[in-house]
């Protein structure tokens, strides 16, 4: 972690915020909390305990999304995403103490001191201490622990808190249901990963709303537990929650589209799409007709009804929300545009499968663009639809479910160079995809944020590469199990 970074994020969090930070790290700060913020982050960083994600985690903890975006180009869901799947930097215990100190208000804290006095003896700590500073103080005397917990939910019940009271019983219960009582982050090491710009941010938020739960019923969905503690607004998940995964067996998986109006970044990826099993169909130097008129044939095929997933990988010159292909700037076709011709409305022998897009764009900035108009061009038709393109069963699916879309930017001027280097988003996609392939596809695209992280830091801002994760998907997707 650079000390540009940390300084940035010390200036800008409040003596609440530092507090509340200093406080839930105080498990990861071995030798004992220090004394300040700025000392705390360059301490981690030393010792290897503080990428980019653990840093990230900080910022979700103490409610701080602006400076997730601003600082580490990241937004609120894609942290929630990382959490539910791997360790976390802060145990369960000190987000449960953070979260019910900000819903005490200074009586309820007055109180709380008080009632205590009992316990810790009179003039242990002043009456105008926070919340955190009474849990630190009876922490020191061990009268409050992850598995202690009785003496705080007795006092809460006496100021009546019920309402606090019950999230501790809800801690606890979740807790016994992990079989163990507390695990911190010593006895947890996060991994050395990186994130850059990810932003889960379609319509669908992990392919639901609260307006709309959508179900799918499907035959041969696979199920494995898995276990979660993050907290959701103050409520903690189960600990084993039935996961579903896409079914991905059939041969091949589905069709893979490739077009490449570059030249020189898809062999890689066109091997491995197809080791993976998957029927590519590869597509050099189109025109925005041409690569209009591909779409529209692939979304029609028939054979979809019989594949499990499909692919579509587009490099291409373009504007900052559309590609060009081969001609001049003018004729701009909007990305948009080609997700919708393969939602389920549009192409419904896709309907519930998982539909991948990953796009290379090179950007041409707005002062050499000669005309910013964009094509429009609807999708494919679906009256009479035949019966035998629809999954068996009753079946409810928003349109843009099960849709990954990841979408990397950078600037033209790569390709003006003698020698034009393949794509380093790709490249890593590539080695992703044929290495690991049997880890969840979201993982993987987490690392590849860190690849490309990587080679940002050690670039000039031309050279830099902008990678944005948006998806639908519902359930676990693994492309290969082979």
């Amino acid at each position: 972690m650079s000390a540009e970074v940390i300084h940035q994020v010390e200036e800008a969090l409040d003596d609440e915020e530092k507090e509340m930070l200093l406080f839930l790290c105080r498990d990861v700060a071995e030798d004992g909390a220090p004394l300040n913020v700025r000392d705390l982050l360059d301490i981690l960083s030393e010792r290897g305990k503080l990428s980019v994600v653990g840093l990230a985690e900080l910022l979700y903890r103490v409610k701080r999304f602006d400076l997730l975006k601003r600082i580490l180009k990241m937004d609120k869901t894609a942290v929630e995403a990382h959490l539910l799947r791997h360790p976390r930097l802060v145990s369960d215990y000190r987000v449960l103490m953070t979260e019910i100190g900000e819903d005490l208000d200074k009586s309820d804290v007055s109180s709380l001191i008080f009632l205590m006095r009992d316990y810790m003896g009179r003039g242990r700590i002043a009456k105008d201490k926070s919340f955190l500073d009474l849990v630190t103080e009876l922490e020191k005397l061990n009268l409050l622990a992850p598995d202690q917990l009785d003496l705080l939910e007795k006092c809460l019940k006496n100021i009546h808190r019920i309402d606090l009271k019950t999230k501790i019983q809800k801690y606890k219960q979740s807790a016994r249901g992990a079989g163990t009582s507390y695990v911190n982050a010593l006895q947890a090491s996060l991994p050395n990963l990186s994130l850059k710009d990810p932003s889960y941010n379609l319509r669908l938020q992990n392919g639901r709303s609260k307006e709309q739960r959508l179900i799918v019923e499907q035959h041969h969905i696979q199920r494995e537990p898995v276990k979660t503690s993050i907290q959701e607004s103050g409520v903690f998940l189960p600990q084993h929650i039935p996961e579903e995964r896409y079914r991905m067996q059939s041969k091949p998986l589905g069709i893979c589209l490739i077009i490449d109006c570059i030249g020189n970044d898809t062999g890689a990826l066109r091997d491995t799409f197809t080791s993976l099993g998957y029927e590519v169909q590869h597509f050099l130097y189109l025109s925005v007709d041409g690569i209009i008129h591909i779409l529209r044939r692939v979304a029609r095929m028939p054979q979809h009804q019989d594949y499990d997933s499909f692919v579509c990988v587009l490099v291409s010159r373009g504007g900052s929300q559309s590609v060009f292909g081969v001609d001049p700037t003018h004729s701009g076709f909007p990305l948009d545009q080609i997700r919708r011709m393969f939602m389920a409305d549009a192409c419904p022998s896709l309907l519930g499968k998982p539909k991948l897009f990953f796009i290379q764009n090179y950007v041409v900035s707005e002062g050499q663009l000669e005309d910013s108009s964009n094509l429009e061009v609807d999708g494919p038709a679906v009256k009479n639809v035949d019966s035998k393109t629809r999954p068996p069963g009753p079946c409810t699916v928003h349109r843009e479910a099960d849709i990954l879309w990841s979408l990397c930017r950078a600037d033209v001027s790569l390709l003006e160079q003698p020698s034009s280097p393949a794509s380093v988003y790709l490249q890593c996609l590539s080695q992703k995809l044929r290495q690991e392939r049997r880890r969840p596809l979201l993982e993987l695209h987490i690392e590849l944020h860190s690849c490309v992280y990587d080679w940002n830091s050690r670039v000039s801002a031309k050279e830099r590469y902008y990678v944005w994760l948006q998806h639908t998907l519902r359930k676990k997707l693994i492309l290969s199990c082979k």
